[in-house]
């Protein structure tokens, strides 16, 4: 008897450990809280210990990872601040810098000394100092039978009073939280941020975005997805705005690279900050994403695509003005394709559905949360026009003819123009509005602005109610109203719009608040207000019942199905995820290996796409085989895949190996694996990574910038 109750204790055990290790490759985990996984890591080949990942009393590899501006990853490679980050990742400022004239985006830039980098204004590196769990402070004065509502100001107190501690720190510190799973936890994340940060080299486009929209998502990829950039401090190494006397910054940490490259099963880990997961969505948001929000975005970026495109083909001058835009555009559009095939290739719906019978089944035998799936699906179906007209309005405003998003900015210049003038304010918002026209003209076409108001106001008036906003614009896109909306309007041209503005006195401000006739400004302030006093309302209401739901959700899950390993989703903060660098077969018949070479560059751009293109230097130097220390049997390693759960904002983050070398730079998944943000399979699911010897190529050998090597610990 006791020998079978042993015998049914270890079955139970190794199938427990076999569900986790099934498993590990899935997640984003909290470095400061990894618990068990940290024993998990160490099964799968990693040799640091928890306070090498993280720590707040030394250096640890938590302080070489940085959040790169609002939305991308980067990592610290020397003593001196340099920065590695993703050549998409810093397009917007290598396009910023460039012209007709310094074409960098063609040619690549590489600044030869510090004195040549370039500053971008704007731009921010931020550190994680710190992250405290403050769910219990959180969660003060919350009471059963309280409404949404009421929570969320409870909430939103608390939050305050956390932040508030931070507000006159000494360090120049800031103080996050973060709700995580729905509210389920909180994190209090400290911060240092540093605001003079700039660009140090770029590779052309022919290696940064080698591939195109045609390699976009795919795999096998040869892309040189990478940029470099310094972070830049006072002379106490704290953060600091622009100052020619700025020092290099001294980070508490920085990777060392590793020349020994990967091999495939060999234990792979990538830190950063990951944008959004989803992976406890419910059937019923899954079939509103896969077959209604995500049908309606594809359809309108694909219109949007195919104008942006032309134009961009048809000159040098629009090729640069529209490329960052195209690339924003381009990218959600190929990934929202491939999740949608993703998502039905492996019956994520079904899978979903299934588990939620089996979660009402446990619900019914515990006599809890019996109508709580109920209660989502009537939310989902009951707000399915308002929460289209919110994803239509976002895709046809920011995404679609640019001229209304800008002209709200002067709308409320003007509204808002006595009361600037009364605060002594007027001045200075002038000329901070004067300063956003003159970048907004600098890439503005006013020709393909009026091919794409007139194809995307058609499919916004397809898919979204007209009173949420395809009426206001609907009668324009009709014979001769394109000509009559912006040829009438001083939007069209810089030197109206900035002369209106400069021009601009409190009287015409109170004449004009009470009877706008200019079209686009007319059009614009209708557009907002219908989002503003229609859609976002509903929206709001929407979010805070179904915050409040998934808060239940989660929590009963994780109480009804205890034996599951659960994560949080990812929320724009440090995480880590890892697993094996290993190659996949998405497709009967296909098996990829797990790296690329510079062979399938040379091989590609025999095809003749243009996507595929390279000047007569990199395929001189790819040709003649000449790859020194960089080089494995006779040829050049550029990319490689592995089996870490990644998503946006992941994007150039460092691909460590499992000593916490730098060896790749994460910069993109396949195809297939688009789905994970929703659902992850550890069978198909891969991430991309630029191969650092590829990226220590093209500086040294390509660009002829090897004395920032000289700044690097290279392991060989």
């Amino acid at each position: 008897m006791k020998n079978r109750f042993m015998f049914r204790v270890a079955v139970s055990i190794t199938a427990l450990l076999f569900s986790i290790r099934a498993l590990a490759h899935e997640g984003m985990w909290i470095p400061s809280v990894l618990g068990s996984i940290h024993d998990e890591m160490h099964a799968m080949g990693l040799e640091l210990s928890a306070e090498d990942l993280y720590s707040i009393n030394e250096g640890s590899l938590k302080d070489a990872v940085v959040l790169f501006g609002g939305g991308c990853t980067a990592e610290v490679v020397s003593d001196k601040g340099l920065m590695f980050t993703n050549h998409h990742c810093g397009f917007d400022y290598i396009q910023f810098h460039s012209s007709l004239e310094n074409d960098y985006l063609k040619n690549g830039f590489w600044a030869m000394n510090q004195n040549e980098e370039l500053v971008c204004k704007g731009l921010t590196a931020t550190f994680v100092v710190r992250m405290d769990d403050v769910t219990e402070l959180m969660q003060q004065g919350l009471k059963d039978g309280m409404t949404a509502k009421e929570m969320d100001a409870i909430r939103a107190a608390n939050k305050k009073a956390i932040e508030d501690q931070f507000k006159n720190s000494s360090s120049g510190d800031t103080g996050l939280v973060r709700a995580y799973n729905y509210g389920n936890q909180y994190f209090l994340i400290v911060m240092r941020t540093f605001r003079d940060v700039r660009l140090v080299g770029a590779p052309p486009s022919e290696i940064g975005k080698f591939g195109g929209d045609t390699d976009n998502w795919v795999w096998p990829r040869h892309t040189g997805d990478f940029s470099v950039f310094r972070i830049y401090a006072d002379a106490n190494n704290a953060p600091a705005d622009y100052n020619a006397l700025n020092q290099p910054y001294k980070p508490g940490h920085f990777f060392p690279i590793n020349l020994q490259g990967v091999n495939e099963g060999d234990f792979s880990m990538v830190y950063g900050f990951p944008g959004r997961t989803e992976h406890f969505l419910t059937s019923y948001a899954v079939d509103y994403v896969l077959n209604k929000s995500n049908a309606m975005r594809i359809k309108m970026r694909e219109a949007s695509l195919s104008i942006i495109d032309a134009r961009m083909k048809s000159s040098d001058l629009l090729r640069i003005q529209y490329a960052a835009k195209q690339s924003d555009i381009s990218n959600a559009y190929k990934k929202w394709i491939g999740q949608e095939l993703g998502l039905k290739k492996y019956n994520a719906l079904e899978i979903k559905q299934n588990e939620e019978k089996d979660f009402r089944l446990k619900a019914a035998a515990s006599g809890k949360y019996t109508e709580l799936l109920d209660k989502i699906q009537k939310l989902y179906s009951s707000n399915e026009t308002n929460n289209i007209a919110r994803d239509g309005f976002v895709e046809y405003v920011f995404y679609g003819p640019e001229v209304f998003a800008k002209a709200r900015e002067i709308n409320e210049f003007v509204a808002n123009f006595e009361e600037l003038q009364k605060s002594g304010k007027l001045d200075e918002t002038r000329d901070a509005l004067l300063g956003s026209l003159r970048l907004f003209y600098k890439d503005f076409d006013l020709t393909t602005e009026k091919m794409l108001f007139e194809k995307m106001t058609t499919l916004y008036g397809k898919y979204v109610d007209p009173a949420f906003g395809p009426s206001v614009v609907s009668p324009y896109s009709k014979e001769g109203g394109t000509a009559a909306l912006y040829d009438r309007s001083i939007m069209s041209d810089s030197s109206r719009a900035i002369a209106f503005v400069k021009g601009l006195s409190l009287k015409k401000a109170v004449k004009l608040k009470s009877r706008m006739k200019d079209p686009i400004l007319l059009v614009s302030s209708k557009l907002f207000e219908i989002y503003v006093s229609k859609i976002t309302p509903g929206a709001r209401a929407f979010a805070s019942e179904l915050d409040a739901s998934m808060y239940e959700y989660v929590k009963a899950k994780q109480e009804l199905i205890p034996s599951k390993l659960y994560w949080n989703d990812a929320n724009s903060t440090l995480r880590i995820s890892f697993g094996k660098v290993e190659g996949s077969a998405p497709h009967d018949g296909e098996l990829y290996k797990h790296y690329t070479t510079a062979d399938g560059i040379l091989s590609k751009f025999q095809t003749g796409n243009p996507d595929f293109n390279i000047g007569e230097k990199l395929r001189t130097k790819l040709e003649s085989r000449d790859f020194g220390v960089y080089g494995v049997n006779g040829t050049l390693p550029v990319c490689y895949t592995g089996s870490n759960h990644t998503t946006g904002g992941n994007s150039g983050s460092p691909a460590l190996n499992a000593k916490g070398h730098l060896v790749g730079i994460n910069f993109d998944r396949s195809w297939e694996s688009t789905m994970s943000d929703i659902y992850y399979s550890p069978e198909i699911c891969r991430n991309i990574m630029v191969d650092v010897r590829y990226v220590l190529w093209v500086i040294d050998a390509y660009a002829g910038a090897g004395y920032l090597l000289k700044e690097m610990k290279i392991v060989q």
